[in-house]
């Protein structure tokens, strides 16, 4: 099994990503810098920052400061700006680095800004619009507020008697005190406060000695909207400060889904919503940096080494390590596997590695196309596959093909409606589907292009994807071959592909909120279908599928989701129909409004769910099949 977790161990070759990243940092031209390090979830950015982090904390790097901020941790935390000053205070106080003899001066500096930590922390807590007349008064005698602090307080209650009741505490009035302090010293406003900030934080900096400073934020992606922009607004805190450089790692979809979240209820921004997002992400992030998803060999490579440091323990492995580093300085294109791994490896060793490495080869076409060349997917994959393995030989199953297995691994994750499919045809065929047979007949010894063109003629047209045909000509070939016992260890997942077990990708949960709101009319919601569903991932429609089902079938009264549904069926979206049928099949029509069956009555001519729906209303009994069989 391998842990789903960042990690600074470089079996992908990200090191060169690294490498870039510090040497542009590196470059005093370039300061100050703020980089984002863009890509998709699972895509590996976390293990490239870990690895900029382990490079400048080297004790031999007298030069850099390297803080590592991640932001999903704070989530609960009171304002972003205060915990990622925090987080940068705290380390410039305690970092080894900086030296007995101007550890003094530095706390002596960090008196003030930790002052407007707790400023910006009393100030910043802001979300909900109060009235807030009577706790100014209560405090500070009529004394007026910042403009900025007293438009909100959060998370403190939404009517002064409650903000009072929490402001009495020892925390409360500390708090709420900084920031009428600073007030009281100048009445300055918000922009001359930051300016002020940023003069004393780059005094601060020289103070150190330091050439940079180096704030990693990861996991900015796993945040909500208004902790994303929370996290950003920090950041813009140290624009222009010297010597300082951030690195932001994020799925750019989840960053523009925040930035359009912040401006949804201005009009007229919301007219040019776009250039906005652009805009806004430009001025904060001078270098976009894009992770490029992973090659074949790629692909080979990771799932080799993945399995090789299982089989051989952390100790023999550091040698394959050493070997790949020194591989890649000369050859980035080339697989790294198991001819390079018999040259380093003792026989025993590379016999137990070659045992579970020797199908990877032939199905990492496949497997690269299937979950789009994604660290995690990959990972996660290897696990499930390795799990099933072990319970194959626990039940002692008879002539078990682990590559058999792969396989069928692979059509069930990226094609979770055929695989159930071929799920039904094997259960009353004693395992062995002669449609197999006919499909594999149509794709021998034939072009792609060929065999689209022949089985779009055929009663197997829904199998004319070139992956699918792909999959069906890489051996091994399942002819003849008895499934059941593939189904027998996969029938948890018959239900739920793996892909609905495996974590959401923050991309498919952010656009499934943004569609949730029961007031969202059916032309927005066809827009945000059109613009966002279809532009994801094959992998993440089947999460955002599974996703919409699941929670449909623990709360079949909330129309919202039956609309969500309705309006990809009418706008044909490959799946819908299918994914629709699968889970109506579960929820009992006693349990539907009569509302939405009068709304599924649209349906009744359409060739592919109107015969399911006149089946699943046809007992007319419940006010849901009246609504149905009413409309004409």
């Amino acid at each position: 099994m391998w842990a789903d977790n960042e990690t600074s161990e470089d079996l992908l070759g990200f090191k060169v990503h690294a490498d870039l990243l510090i040497n542009i940092i590196n470059d005093d031209s370039v300061l100050p810098i703020t980089i984002g390090v863009f890509g998709d979830w699972g895509s590996g950015k976390s293990s490239i920052l870990q690895i900029v982090k382990e490079e400048f904390d080297k004790e031999d790097d007298k030069d850099s400061l390297c803080i590592y901020f991640n932001g999903w941790t704070f989530e609960g935390y009171d304002d972003a700006k205060a915990a990622l000053l925090n987080s940068i205070l705290k380390e410039l106080e305690d970092n080894k680095k900086i030296s007995a003899e101007i550890k003094d001066t530095i706390k002596e500096k960090t008196k003030k800004l930790w002052r407007s930590v707790d400023w910006i922390r009393g100030a910043g807590m802001v979300m909900k619009n109060v009235a807030l007349p009577a706790v100014s008064a209560y405090f500070t005698g009529g004394f007026s507020l910042l403009p900025f602090a007293v438009q909100r307080l959060t998370e403190w209650g939404e009517s002064p008697e409650k903000i009072i009741e929490k402001l009495k505490s020892e925390e409360g009035q500390e708090t709420f005190k900084a920031f009428v302090r600073e007030s009281k010293e100048g009445d300055k406003n918000s922009v001359n406060a930051v300016a002020e900030f940023r003069k004393d934080f780059a005094e601060l900096l020289e103070a150190t000695s330091f050439k940079r400073l180096v704030v990693i934020i990861d996991d900015l992606d796993r945040c909500s909207p208004e902790r994303i922009i929370e996290n950003l607004e920090a950041i813009k805190l140290f624009l222009n400060v010297p010597k300082t450089a951030f690195i932001i790692g994020a799925d750019p979809r989840i960053v523009k889904y925040a930035i359009e979240h912040k401006y949804k209820n201005n009009k007229e921004i919301e007219e040019d919503n776009n250039r906005i997002v652009i805009d806004y992400l430009e001025k904060l992030i001078q270098l976009p940096y894009s992770l490029p998803r992973l090659s074949e060999s790629e692909v080979e490579t990771y799932i080799s080494m993945l399995i090789c440091k299982k089989e051989v323990g952390d100790i023999k492995f550091k040698n394959v390590l050493d070997e790949f580093k020194k591989y890649r300085t000369t050859n980035k294109y080339s697989a790294f596997g198991l001819s390079n791994f018999e040259k380093i490896l003792e026989a025993q060793e590379f016999g137990k590695v070659k045992d579970n490495v020797i199908t990877i080869p032939a199905l990492v076409p496949l497997i690269t196309n299937s979950l789009y060349g994604n660290p995690r997917q990959i990972k996660r994959f290897l696990n499930t596959y390795t799990i099933r393995k072990r319970l194959a030989e626990i039940a002692s199953l008879q002539s078990f093909n682990d590559a058999v297995l792969a396989k069928m691994m692979i059509l069930e994750y990226s094609e979770p409606k055929l695989f159930k499919k071929i799920f039904e045809w094997q259960i009353v065929q004693d395992g062995v589907p002669k449609e197999i047979t006919e499909i594999e007949e149509l794709c021998k010894e034939k072009g792609i292009d060929d065999v689209i063109l022949e089985i779009k003629d055929t009663d197997f047209k829904e199998w004319s994807k070139p992956k699918i045909i792909k999959w069906f000509q890489i051996e091994p070939l399942l002819s003849g071959v008895d499934l059941r016992d593939y189904y027998w260890i996969a029938r948890d997942k018959l239900e739920n592909s793996i892909t609905a077990t495996s974590m959401i990708p923050p991309v498919v949960r952010a656009l499934f909120n943004e569609l949730l709101p029961d007031n969202m009319t059916a032309t927005v919601t066809k827009l945000l279908l059109t613009e966002k569903f279809q532009s994801l991932s094959d992998i993440e429609k089947d999460a955002f599928f599974n996703l919409l089902s699941s929670n449909l079938k623990r709360n079949p009264q909330q129309k919202r989701l039956y609309d969500i549904f309705n309006v990809m069926t009418e706008e044909k979206i490959e799946n819908t129909v299918y994914h629709y049928i699968e889970t109506l099949k579960i929820i009992s029509v006693s349990d539907i409004e009569p509302a939405i069956g009068t709304r599924l009555a649209d349906f009744k001519g359409e060739p592919e769910i109107g015969p399911f729906l006149n089946d699943y209303f046809k007992d007319g009994k419940s006010k849901a099949s009246k609504a149905f069989n009413l409309k004409k």
